[in-house]
């Protein structure tokens, strides 16, 4: 019997997988890289940690919601290929400047600011690419899932390959990120146009406002959006955090954490294969919620360091962690994008991201202050151990608003199936029902 090869979603999904594949392992270079220059290198305190972890994310409020509707208004492939090449600049700057020898905290915001900006319409046109390059809409479930796989991969091999390229080359190890935008940008120019300029009505103010209203006046979208905003309040404090803990309160090494992390990721590349099969047996809307709720509550894993041995506590926390990070994120994108006319995807996306990713830099600040006015009184670990608690708890509670969205599904579904003159399961209700509003 031979093997069952997997579904083909066309030449463009492809090109877009492989550009995002080899950008993803990019990303996660520089993301553990930033960090550990400015703990080693540096000698930042926790507070300069938070602060270069909220330029990462400062552009969300600032440019999200204009991105949105100027994306519509730009080819979207371009569009994402020019934030490639910006992005490339930006991280190339950071080794040169070392070289120089005036790397700083004030460059490191800079250039972390410049890349969060470019990726914010970056985000808003991948979001839109992914239902316009798979050749079949019904597999976009199977499309989001291989993206989240190569997420999960890039999640396995990026913190080993940016340990062992750091402890090779310093600095330099940056250069490996600036070429992955090369090659996806070089996906870009290969692909058949798709993505081009929509034109619709009304003042920019309109098209800004309208990605607001549609985000709260659609009822899963509303609940989609209070659970995403729950979990980046408090998901963000112990992201930032981690490696204050892995580093000065646990005293990992370099290469130690890099290998726990990847050892960690396992756990995400599995989640992003099962997901699918999740969601087919609890239902999309419900795996998403207790996906969510099981995301935060595995975190508190890392209390059982240092009583055990901190890297395998480490890898295997974050392993559960990103497993349901991973189910999260295969779920999240279709439930969204199956409530989205074609017309209006740019600024309901772009709204979208603004609100929920808009809280993630005062999350990342709040973690790293935190950090910092506990230390005195709690010492470097407690102090690390107690905050990432208390946001690994606040997240949690975005179960609460997910926990509805699968109703509200199956309602829509029987509607569906009424104006379709089929009868829906006997006992049910017809109405699209909001009663938790």
């Amino acid at each position: 019997m031979k093997p069952r090869l997997p579904v083909s979603l066309g030449r463009g999904f492809t090109l877009f997988w492989i550009g995002q594949t080899v950008s993803m392992v990019g990303d996660r270079v520089t993301v553990f890289v930033v960090p550990t220059l400015m703990i080693f290198v540096l000698h930042e305190s926790a507070l300069q940690v938070g602060i270069v972890a909220m330029a990462q994310y400062l552009g969300i409020p600032l440019l999200g919601p204009v991105a949105g509707v100027l994306v519509d208004r730009w080819n979207k492939r371009w569009t994402m290929l020019a934030c490639d090449l910006v992005r490339l600049v930006a991280v190339s700057v950071i080794p040169l400047a070392y070289w120089q020898g005036w790397l700083s905290t004030p460059l490191l915001f800079g250039c972390v600011a410049v890349v969060s900006g470019a990726t914010i319409f970056f985000t808003v046109g991948y979001l839109v690419a992914v239902p316009a390059v798979v050749s079949e809409q019904e597999h976009l479930v199977r499309a989001y899932s291989r993206l989240e796989g190569s997420g999960s991969v890039a999640e396995v091999a990026g913190p080993s390959i940016a340990a062992g390229l750091y402890s090779a080359f310093g600095v330099a190890a940056l250069l490996v990120d600036a070429a992955s935008y090369l090659v996806s940008a070089v996906c870009f120019r290969s692909m058949r146009p798709w993505g081009e300029r929509t034109i619709v009505p009304g003042s920019v103010w309109e098209r800004l406002t309208v990605g607001f209203r549609l985000n709260w006046a659609d009822p899963v979208l509303r609940r989609v959006v209070v659970a995403a905003v729950t979990l980046n309040c408090g998901g963000p404090v112990f992201v930032t955090v981690l490696p204050i803990l892995a580093y000065r309160g646990l005293g990992l090494s370099v290469g130690i954490f890099g290998a726990a992390m990847s050892v960690a990721a396992v756990g995400a590349l599995i989640g992003a294969v099962v997901a699918p099969k999740i969601s087919e047996r609890l239902g999309i809307g419900r795996a998403l919620a207790w996906a969510l709720l099981l995301h935060c509550l595995v975190g508190l894993g890392v209390l059982a360091a240092p009583a055990l041995s901190s890297g395998p506590v480490i890898a295997v926390t974050m392993g559960c962690y990103g497993f349901f990070m991973s189910c999260i994120n295969v779920c999240s994108a279709p439930i969204r994008q199956s409530r989205i006319s074609a017309q209006n995807q740019g600024v309901i996306h772009a709204a979208f991201r603004s609100v929920t990713w808009g809280v993630i830099p005062v999350a990342a600040l709040v973690g790293g202050l935190a950090v910092t006015l506990l230390t005195g009184s709690l010492g470097i670990l407690d102090a690390a151990r107690v905050t990432m608690t208390g946001g690994t708890l606040l997240a949690a509670f975005s179960f609460l608003s997910a926990v509805r969205v699968q109703p509200l599904l199956d309602a829509a579904e029987r509607q569906s199936a009424q104006a379709e003159g089929t009868e829906p399961p006997t006992g049910t209700e017809p109405e699209l029902a909001d009663s938790a509003s």
